[in-house]
Order: structure tokens, then sequence, then C-alpha cells
């Protein structure tokens, strides 16, 4: 199971690529498009700025829409959820757009959200195991998908609820840090790279 890890640019990556490959994932950190995309599996991590993580992705945003709705796993956490859909609100700069929907800052006193949260899980495999999470934030804005369809989990902050995960095919995002959620979250990492891994197996038998 060969995942790509995209390097923005900025932040460290060392304990999500950790927890990837102590749930079995063989990790390459690449910022070459061409090399994420022709891995089982893609990961979009969550540290930087939408803009300029958004600089980041390629000028023709459609055939990373098209390689996620052709089934390639990915993964994205906190500002790589952001980057599935549209827009934001913190900067310029346009996302991938697989996900209709825009991110948006928190309507809260305190912002950024720093810290332990409960996370309102479904029965999507992706949690199996990890059904009672309380997961690790840092973030000061969250995503609105017009369709509700693509949300798979919730949680609560400052009294108002916002998507914590959501989900189109084979691509997942989430809000939270699984990587720094202790147990459930790396539990969470490892159902992630179960699922691609099947999801990379069934690719390859559809090929021959």
């Amino acid at each position: 199971m060969n995942v790509s890890l995209l390097d923005y640019g900025a932040g460290n990556l060392h304990s999500l690529a950790k927890a990837l490959e102590a749930a079995g994932a063989r990790v390459t950190i690449t910022d070459d498009w061409d090399r994420a995309l022709g891995q089982d599996g893609l990961v979009l991590p969550g540290v930087g700025a939408f803009g300029a993580a958004a600089a980041a992705l390629p000028g023709d945003r459609v055939r990373v829409r098209r390689a996620l709705a052709d089934g390639l796993p990915c993964l994205g956490i906190c500002l790589g959820m952001q980057l599935l859909f549209e827009g934001s609100d913190e900067s310029a700069g346009s996302g991938i757009g697989l996900l209709p929907g825009h991110v948006r800052r928190l309507r809260a006193s305190v912002v950024p959200q720093m810290g332990w949260n409960d996370v309102e899980t479904s029965s999507d495999p992706l949690f199996d195991g990890a059904e009672r999470l309380v997961a690790y934030y840092a973030n000061s804005y969250v995503c609105d998908a017009d369709d509700p369809a693509d949300v798979i989990a919730w949680s609560e902050y400052e009294g108002a609820r916002f998507p914590a995960a959501v989900r189109r095919a084979r691509t997942w995002g989430v809000q939270f840090h699984p990587e720094k959620s202790s147990e459930p979250g790396l539990r969470l990492i490892a159902d992630w790279v179960r699922l691609a891994a099947a999801a990379a197996r069934g690719r390859r038998s559809g090929s021959r």
C-alpha cells in the first residue's frame, strides 16, 4: 500500500507519516502531483493556510477531481479537508472542488478552537472501532457542505454544530487531527489505510 503525503511546504509531516507507516502504509512525502496521483492513496495534511496550500495545487484542478472521482482513495486532514471544497473565506484561491460548498470562519468568541472535542460519528467504515471518538482540534475555519449527504460526522463548538468529517466516494475528510488524537485517532488512520488498500486491490483487479 503506497501512500503519497502531499507537502505544501508548511508544517511538520513527521507524526502523520509515522501514523500511516504504523498502519502498514509505505509513505512518500512529495510535492509532485504526477507522483501523488500515481500512488495507491493520497493524504492531504492539515498544517498551513488555505491560500498557500491552494497555490500548491496543480493549475488544472480537473485532473485531481477526476482521479478522486475515479476512486483514488484520499484522506484530507483539517486544512486538507478544506481543500476538498471550492473555496475559503480565509484567503483567495480555489480548492479542488470535489465537494460543493465553502469554508468559513468559526462563529465563536474564542478562535481558534484548540483542544479536545467530542465527535458524533456515523456508521461509515472510517469509524470502525472508533465510534466513541474524542478528537484533537486546531482550527479557525469549518466547512459548509452544500449536500448534507456528504457529512458523516459532527462536532459542536460554543453551541454551534459543524461538520467533523465528510465523504464522497473513496475520499474522506476530517476537520480534526487523528494523528494527535491518541489511540482512537490512530485507529481511524488504520481504518483509512485498510479501506484504501482494499480499493487499490480492486482497482488493480479491474485493470487486468
